[in-house]
């Protein structure tokens, strides 16, 4: 009898505990969510945290009184929540003694309105200015982190939000800052708008189904816009950097390039939009049905509208509630999208044969999958090609590299990379080979190669080995110069290397194929030029397989770039690729580019241009 109350006590417990856990992160419960919706994350352990609402108010008594107002009907559970309102000072020049009059009782009904109102959550604190600094210096002062749990939720005076909004942010931050399992430092926050705007010129609509509710977006929500400490200080320091350096914020292809050309430094949105594309950060947006948001924007007259044009969507609150909203998905659920609004698939490192099976089919186009290799390459030269591939909309690649920050820093933005020392290691075959000390780094990166080609030729892809000394023109070169008579292609000069999927290929292919390639490299001294994977499996293939390979002067689709001067921009006119020699410094390397004009990232080294592809 006794073991049996000490079961229900127990269960009791437990079930107790579950209880606190879902109100704690504000995560309530729901009997029609489908099995994906109500999947969530809970840490076990969530610090202490603050968000601090930061209200952006000039001269707008009624729009600022009806966002406090909103602000204060909201549910925060029992947390301490602080208050801050920056209250931006009227110009001073050019003012007549009577207009200036004017402004001052303006100025101080404001005053008057904020010193009187109650906030019962937390710290009420008012900075009034001294001058008029803008909508700009609003933003970017109104804020310094002082710890890495600490939280802004910045709002301008013509919001309203609804009662939700603390529970949702709430039950985000928890669920997405705090889980170990559920994170990324891919995050700089989460925008409660409705999403509406794509800056990337000519981008793709916003076509969300209603199955939608989260999703993760490049672009900044200026209309309640809750932001993580660590990545607003990164942007703050990046700011400075580019501010007294006389660097603008120009990223061609956005139409907020077009707005700060016209509006200048009234405006900061220009500059956390180039930050976030220099990044590869990502937002949290929320997506209702019926145009419903957690955060309004009035649209009232102001620096971004010269008349009032009326609210953007309309406020979610409970009697419009008809689905749980607040459950949080993990991150692997939940579909990325750059400013383009574009789908992006963050994350896909490859490890092994079966994870290269599930990644090539997303890859390949008409059934091509291009390698490119990482072991040497800089990060500039790579962060370059890719610019190329986009203005190409080349998409069919995967990188190939050693374990590094900068491979799991490309896939953090998208791109597909294989891990080669972790994708080697799980081949069993690998495992029985052993190496030369002075051969085993370049046989490695040689066998990783073969083992992605063979991937490919069994799923019928023929596939490109690009390396490092290479940047393309024209897009055709993947395309036009398969030749159907013949199964392998080598560059004589660039090093590229060209498998054609067929079945002799695939016979020829093998394990037993793969060992004499990673013993031909191990036990030749080779010469420095023809330490590449061209040139060993190209002879490999026609001295020991008696295959032909076709081989092609690169002169007549290719520019040389060396030591002496470039051609003008205008010889790559009708090329197909630019490639150099090895032993060619990456300072001359860029120089040559330059004077093609096919170098075309920035000192961020990211792409000067935001090309969009409609999809």
């Amino acid at each position: 009898m006794a073991a049996h109350q000490k079961k229900h006590l127990l269960m009791f417990c437990l079930f107790a505990l579950v209880l606190y856990s879902y109100y704690h992160t504000s995560l309530p419960t729901s009997e029609n969510l489908t099995q994906t919706q109500t999947f969530s994350v809970i840490p076990t352990h969530v610090p202490n945290f603050t968000v601090i609402i930061k209200v952006l108010a000039f001269n707008r008594l009624t729009s600022l009184s009806r966002c406090l107002r909103s602000l204060a009907a909201a549910d925060y559970l029992t947390d301490r929540v602080h208050l801050h309102v920056y209250i931006d000072h009227f110009a001073l020049s050019n003012q007549s003694f009577g207009s200036v009059d004017s402004f001052l009782d303006e100025s101080r009904g404001i005053l008057r309105f904020v010193d009187g109102f109650e906030w019962k959550f937390g710290d009420k604190v008012v900075h009034y200015r001294t001058g008029n600094v803008g909508l700009q210096a609003q933003w970017l002062e109104a804020w310094w982190p002082s710890s890495e749990n600490e939280f802004a939720f910045v709002v301008e005076d013509d919001l309203e939000v609804s009662p939700l909004y603390y529970k949702f942010l709430r039950g985000f931050i928890v669920n997405y800052y705090y889980s170990s399992s559920n994170s990324t430092d891919s995050m700089f926050g989460a925008s409660l708008q409705r999403p509406r705007f794509v800056p990337g010129k000519h981008g793709n609509k916003i076509q969300l189904d209603r199955g939608t509710q989260l999703f993760l977006y490049q672009l900044v929500g200026t209309w309640g816009q809750l932001l993580f400490p660590r990545p607003w200080k990164e942007f703050r320091l990046w700011y400075d950097d580019h501010k007294a350096k006389n660097i603008k914020p120009f990223l061609d292809g956005m139409v907020t390039t077009g707005w700060y050309k016209k509006m200048g430094e009234r405006i900061w949105t220009p500059w956390f939009i180039k930050f976030i594309h220099s990044r590869g950060y990502f937002n949290i947006y929320t997506n209702f049905p019926n145009e419903r948001a957690l955060s309004v924007s009035h649209r009232d007259a102001g620096v971004n509208y010269g008349k009032s044009a009326g609210p953007d969507s309309q406020l979610l609150d409970e009697s419009s509630l008809d689905f749980t909203f607040l459950k949080m998905q993990p991150l692997s659920n939940l579909k990325w999208y750059d400013f383009c609004f574009r789908e992006v698939i963050p994350g896909r490192v490859v490890k092994s044969m079966d994870e290269l099976g599930a990644v090539l089919p997303s890859v390949q186009r008409q059934e091509t999958v291009l390698l490119v290799s990482l072991f040497r390459a800089s990060e500039a030269i790579v962060r370059n090609l890719l610019c190329h591939f986009e203005r190409l909309n080349i998409q069919n690649y995967i990188f190939v590299g050693p374990h590094s920050n900068f491979l799991f820093d490309l896939a953090r933005r998208g791109h597909p990379v294989v891990d080669a020392d972790q994708f080697l290691n799980n081949i069993r075959a690998y495992k029985f080979m052993k190496f030369q000390d002075s051969n085993s780094k370049f046989t490695k990166e040689v066998l990783v190669k073969a083992y992605v080609i063979k991937k490919c030729i069994e799923y019928g892809y023929s596939s490109w080995v690009l390396d490092e000394n290479l940047s393309v023109v024209n897009n055709d070169l993947f395309i036009e110069f398969i030749d159907a008579t013949s199964d392998f292609y080598a560059g004589k000069s660039s090093q590229l290397f060209s498998v054609r999927s067929s079945s002799s290929v695939k016979e020829m292919w093998t394990d037993d194929f793969l060992h004499q390639v990673a013993t031909m490299v191990d036990e030749i001294s080779l010469p420095r030029d023809s330490r590449s994977f061209a040139s060993i499996v190209a002879n490999l293939l026609e001295q020991k397989r008696g295959t032909k390979v076709k081989r092609v002067d690169e002169s007549s689709i290719s520019i040389e770039i060396g030591s002496r001067d470039a051609n003008q921009s205008s010889s790559v006119v009708g090329k197909k690729m630019v490639y150099w020699s090895a032993e060619l410094g990456l300072d001359l390397v860029q120089k040559r580019l330059e004077e093609l004009s096919m170098w075309i990232i920035d000192g961020d080294l990211s792409c000067r241009a935001v090309i969009c592809h409609q999809s």
